[in-house]
């Protein structure tokens, strides 16, 4: 008798296991968890994932690592960066209750794992700061051209934005309602004037 193939390290594995530790955060999702996401035994899974959950892990906050920067170059051939940017968080709003109770996986890591692993929640802030040096240029760049009046500090700016998005991660649990977080995202919108 045959046992059961040997997965890949696919991208649509990755994305499924994500989606768990997004829902459960890194803790609690356990091995038995991926191992049905897979659909293959432990063996199968530590001979294609050496280092076990924490590899799935560290490979499905690459994929968000990944998401951002397609993020980041649709901002390099725009037009309008701000825009884009703040068309982003607007389109937060309108996003599922789902989506809204999940929130950040990349904000939740740092939460979840100070204290308990220094590599996932460094390579967490190191995600969270080159979006925030993201956001820092393209705000210095609309200063420039004028495109913003506030003339703060573009890195003040810049970490402004992500202040601003690990809060509405938790009003969005709160609140998950669009007419409620389109009027708190416009208020702090209001700063990139």
């Amino acid at each position: 008798m045959r046992g059961r193939p040997n997965i890949h390290a696919s991208s649509e594995l990755i994305e499924k296991a994500q989606d768990i530790f997004w829902k459960k955060g890194y803790t609690a999702t356990s091995l038995s968890d991926l191992l049905t996401i897979t659909g293959t035994g432990s063996g199968s899974f530590y001979n294609t994932f050496k280092g076990g959950k924490k590899q799935v892990f560290q490979e499905a906050i690459q994929q968000r690592r990944e998401a951002f920067a397609e993020f980041k170059t649709k901002l390099e051939k725009s037009d309008s960066p701000i825009e884009l940017i703040k068309d982003f968080f607007r389109s937060i709003a309108y996003e599922g209750k789902i989506s809204h109770l999940k929130g950040c996986i990349i904000a939740n890591t740092v939460v979840e794992m100070t204290y308990i692993d220094e590599e996932l929640e460094n390579d967490s802030i190191q995600i969270l700061k080159e979006v925030e040096e993201m956001y820092t240029e393209n705000i210095r760049k609309a200063q420039e051209k004028g495109e913003i009046k506030n003339q703060t500090d573009a890195s003040i700016l810049g970490k402004y934005l992500i202040t601003f998005w690990c809060g509405l991660n938790t009003l969005r649990r709160m609140y998950p309602d669009k007419k409620i977080l389109s009027q708190q995202i416009e208020m702090q919108l209001a700063v990139l004037s």
